[in-house]
């Protein structure tokens, strides 16, 4: 039997034959560009470090960079607040609301709706002249002009990031509540019979043990927010309008690739977004982590 052993490796090899070729080339091909100035045409010009020297004092990339951050937090806060608020109160035991499982099926069905669908139905709610968000704000009498929410760099900021919100609360909802049902419920009914209030019970039981899940979502939602493109990409020009409110990282990245053939430098800012990414995810874990110990 034990000379058969090595017979196991040839049924894992085809997955490792196409994963060193679809995931493992493409990242080592990537930082390979990167230290080059590759148009991608003919023979890659080495540079050194220059692309990344450049990277440090590229004042677009800098505004991609903040543009991505501002998004992400603005997407992170309400989308956190509304699952959270909505977890807490399925969870309550003295409320005992019913049709979890409907309300977890509903709330999770933006998931479900691919992004660019999702970019043209705002697209068309957000609109200017014929929007429905428009209309509806001047008919009852809010606004007496039509505003451009996309074509204003802070309507267009926050339009974003509100609907990456009501696309992933669905999402964090369920984990939120996968983590409270984790909970034992002897700690909520002895703070019920010693006359602890929701509030008490909300930050001495419910906050301190969820934390190991909230550090999930927040590391989750880090990796995923900072790489956002497709919003920005389909709701305007695809070049960051309104005057570059809506340039994230990802987009930059790909502006330079693919409009204006840099993949050299491209390549940079794909790695400079990986240990960004990286570095961030980590402080956050270590301060979650700690506080958790605390």
């Amino acid at each position: 039997m034990k000379k058969k052993d090595h017979y196991g490796y040839l049924f894992i090899l085809p997955f490792f034959i196409v994963f060193g070729i679809f995931s493992i080339y493409p990242i080592l091909l990537t930082f390979y560009y990167s230290f080059t100035n590759y148009s991608g045409m003919g023979v890659p010009e080495v540079i050194g470090l220059a692309n990344y020297t450049r990277l440090l004092t590229d004042s677009y990339f800098l505004q991609a960079f903040f543009n991505t951050w501002y998004i992400w937090g603005v997407n992170f806060f309400f989308q956190m607040l509304i699952a959270l608020g909505l977890a807490i109160l399925f969870s309550d035991i003295r409320m005992k609301m019913k049709g979890l499982g409907f309300f977890r099926a509903v709330l999770y069905l933006p998931n479900l709706i691919t992004i660019a669908s999702v970019a043209l139905l705002f697209g068309i709610l957000l609109g200017w002249h014929h929007g429905t968000l428009n209309h509806l704000l001047m008919d009852l009498g809010i606004i007496s002009q039509p505003i451009n929410w996309l074509n204003d760099p802070t309507t267009a900021k926050w339009s974003v990031a509100l609907i990456g919100a009501w696309m992933w609360f669905g999402h964090t909802f369920i984990v939120l509540m996968a983590g409270i049902s984790g909970i034992s419920k002897d700690y909520y009914e002895a703070a019920l019979i010693d006359g602890a209030n929701r509030w008490k019970t909300l930050f001495h039981i419910t906050l301190p043990l969820l934390k190991p899940i909230m550090l999930y979502i927040m590391i989750t939602s880090l990796i995923g927010g900072l790489q956002i493109f497709e919003l920005p990409m389909l709701l305007t020009d695809g070049m960051g309008a309104p005057q570059g409110s809506l340039n994230t990282m990802v987009l930059y990245m790909y502006n330079q690739a693919f409009k204006f053939n840099n993949y050299g430098y491209a390549a940079a800012v794909a790695y400079g977004l990986f240990l960004i990414t990286l570095i961030f995810s980590f402080a956050t874990f270590k301060a979650m982590y700690r506080k958790s110990m605390d």
